[in-house]
C-alpha cells in the first residue's frame, strides 16, 4: 500500500505556540514512517507559515522552543509551499485560537483535504468555553455554578461581586476562549480579584467566572466517529494549587495517576459523562474531558478538541493504559480523518 502524505500543523498565533511544537514533535518522531511521510507545517506567531525546509529544520532541532518570526514573503512562499503539496491528510496540533477554534478547520474544508480532529462547528463550541458550559448545562451534564462576563459589560465588576456572594469564595477566573491553563486565577480573596480580572482579559474579551470545589481532577479521551469510545479516567495531582501551566509542561512534581483509582461505577459513569460531552458539540476524531469528583459527584469542567499530544500528555497516556499505543492512536485517529476505520 503507498504511504499517505501526511502534514503536521504546529505553531500559530496562541499563546499555547511552545506546547504546539512539543505535541508535534512526538508525532513526528512516533507516526510510521512504514505508512506516513511526514510533512512539517511551521507557522510562527504572526501566522506566517513557513517552507518544507524551514518547517522540517525547526521540528527536528529542540533548541526550538518557538517558530522563529518570519515576514510576508517567505509567508507566501510558505502557503504556496502548502498548496502545492499533494497531502492526503492534515494532523493539525496548533492548540488554541486559530487552531483549535474551527478557523483553520474550514480553510481544510475549503481546499478539500480531510483533517485529523473535531469539524468547524465542534471545535468553535468547544473552543468557548461560554458556550460550551451554557450547552452543557442544557443537556443536563452537572458543573461548578459559573457566568460568563465580556470585556464591553459596563457592570461587569458588578456581576461578579453579585456571583461571588452568591457562591462565596474562592473563584476560578479563566479566559473563554485558551487552553492549556493559560490565564487562569483562582481567587480566594477580594484583593485578589482585579488583578485575576485584568489577566484573564489579556488573553480574550470574554472571561469565565465559576465557582470552585475541593475536588479531585479527573480526566478521559474520547475517540470515534460516529461510534465513540471513552479510555480509562485518569486523575491529575497538582505540585501547585491548581493544575496551571506550569504544573502541566515545567514542573516535574505533578503527579499523573493512570488509570485513576476509581470504583467501577464512577469510572463508566465518566466514560458515559465523556462520550455524551462529545456527541453535544458534534465531536469527531479526538478530545479530552476533564471533570472534577466531589464526594462522588461528578462534575464536567471542559472538553479539549485538541488536547495536549506530547508522547506523555494525558490524552495518549490514557490510551496507552487502555490498550492502544501512541503510534497506533496515531494511525486510528488519521483512519478516522480519511474514513477507513
Amino acid at each position: 500500500m503507498a504511504k499517505k502524505n501526511v502534514g503536521l500543523l504546529f505553531g500559530g498565533k496562541s499563546a499555547e505556540h511552545e506546547v504546539s511544537i512539543m505535541s508535534a514533535r512526538s508525532v513526528y518522531e512516533f507516526a510510521d514512517r512504514n505508512k506516513y511521510n511526514i510533512y512539517p507545517i511551521a507557522v510562527d506567531r504572526d501566522g506566517n507559515w513557513l517552507t518544507k525546509k524551514e518547517s522540517k529544520k525547526i521540528i527536528e532541532d529542540s533548541g526550538f522552543s518557538k517558530v522563529p518570526s518570519s515576514n510576508s514573503k517567505i509567508n507566501k512562499k510558505g502557503l504556496n509551499n502548502f498548496l502545492e503539496n499533494n497531502y492526503d491528510v492534515i494532523f493539525p496540533l496548533i492548540h488554541g485560537p486559530y487552531g483549535e477554534d474551527g478557523k483553520i478547520q474550514g480553510f481544510f474544508e475549503l481546499l478539500e483535504i480531510p483533517y485529523v480532529g473535531v469539524k468547524v462547528l465542534g471545535s468553535s463550541i468547544g473552543m468557548d468555553k461560554g458556550i460550551m458550559k451554557k450547552l452543557f448545562d442544557y443537556n443536563g451534564l452537572k458543573q461548578t455554578k459559573f457566568i460568563t462576563i465580556k470585556h464591553f459589560d459596563k457592570n461587569k465588576v458588578e456581576k461578579i461581586n453579585e456571583f461571588i456572594n452568591r457562591v462565596k469564595l474562592p473563584i476560578f477566573i479563566k479566559p473563554a476562549n485558551l487552553g492549556s491553563s493559560i490565564g487562569i486565577s483562582k481567587v480566594s480573596k477580594n484583593g485578589e480579584l482585579k488583578r485575576a480580572v485584568n489577566n484573564a482579559f489579556k488573553y480574550d474579551n470574554k472571561i469565565i467566572v465559576e465557582k470552585s470545589l475541593k475536588a479531585r481532577e479527573i480526566e478521559c479521551s474520547v475517540i470515534g466517529k460516529n461510534q465513540f469510545e471513552a479510555s480509562l479516567p485518569g486523575e491529575i495531582i497538582p505540585s501547585h494549587e491548581f493544575y496551571d501551566y506550569n504544573s502541566k509542561y515545567q514542573d516535574q512534581q505533578t503527579k499523573l495517576i493512570i488509570p485513576a483509582e476509581l470504583n467501577k461505577k464512577l469510572i463508566r459513569k465518566i466514560q458515559e459523562m465523556a462520550i455524551k460531552a462529545f456527541e453535544i458539540i458534534d465531536g469527531e476524531g479526538l478530545a479530552r474531558v476533564d471533570f472534577f469528583l466531589a464526594n462522588n459527584d461528578i462534575y464536567i469542567n471542559e472538553i479539549n478538541t485538541i488536547p495536549g499530544f506530547t508522547k506523555y500528555s494525558m490524552y495518549p497516556k490514557l490510551w496507552e493504559a487502555t490498550g492502544l499505543s501512541y503510534s497506533n492512536l496515531i494511525d486510528e485517529l488519521i483512519n478516522i480523518a480519511l474514513d477507513e476505520t
